[in-house]
């Protein structure tokens, strides 16, 4: 059966991801709740909700499309002393999560979640970052562009953040918010394929 791929997130970051290995989908949005439970850890909080965005997005469907598709979500958080950063709230916010990030290694956690009839899988990868030291001017000045506003860990790898980076071990795309090579390995055991020919096609639409 050929399925078509379903991305449950309005992330131009994830859309562009998939586009750059030439694979054809649809997007759709969804809200859960992503507040993290007492006691989680941040590796069972990221797989928890691309389990739940995937199982959502695939439930609002329509039922005649549901045979024939393929929900794929994602969750990205960064973490540093088993501490989940999230998207920063203020400056004052930001100061704070990169002040703690400056002249140190973190991770960065992207669970993907796939779900369709009968399917239901997930799985997380990790990418350790290293960051230099950051002065207090460049962290207001940073915020001040806007980037960080929208971003777990307050910085964006593939922005204006790219000059806090010394170095990452792991998947770069998984820092941005979707691991490729595990998502292509997983997407080539339900036959949907890499590198179309999508100039015609109406990848990233949304639903």
């Amino acid at each position: 059966m050929n399925r078509q791929l379903v991305l449950a997130s309005t992330s131009p970051r994830r859309k562009e991801l998939l586009q750059q290995i030439g694979i054809q989908f649809t997007q759709l949005s969804i809200d859960i709740n992503e507040d993290v439970k007492a006691d989680e850890c941040p590796t069972d909080y990221v797989l928890r909700l691309a389990k739940e965005k995937s199982i959502a997005g695939f439930n609002s469907l329509p039922q005649s499309q549901q045979a024939n598709s393929l929900v794929l979500a994602a969750d990205t958080t960064v973490v540093c002393d088993d501490t989940i950063l999230a998207k920063p709230e203020s400056l004052a916010d930001c100061q704070r999560i990169l002040g703690l990030l400056s002249g140190r290694e973190h991770f960065v956690k992207t669970a993907i979640g796939l779900c369709g009839t009968d399917i239901s899988i997930q799985h997380v990868v990790t990418t350790r970052v290293l960051f230099r030291e950051l002065t207090e001017s460049e962290i207001e000045a940073y915020w001040k562009t806007g980037e960080p506003k929208d971003k777990a860990g307050s910085y964006g790898i593939q922005g204006f953040a790219a000059v806090f980076v010394e170095s990452i071990t792991g998947s770069y795309s998984n820092v941005v918010g979707l691991p490729l090579s595990e998502i292509a390995k997983l997407l080539n055991q339900f036959n949907i394929p890499l590198w179309q020919d999508i100039s015609n096609a109406s990848a990233g639409a949304t639903l």
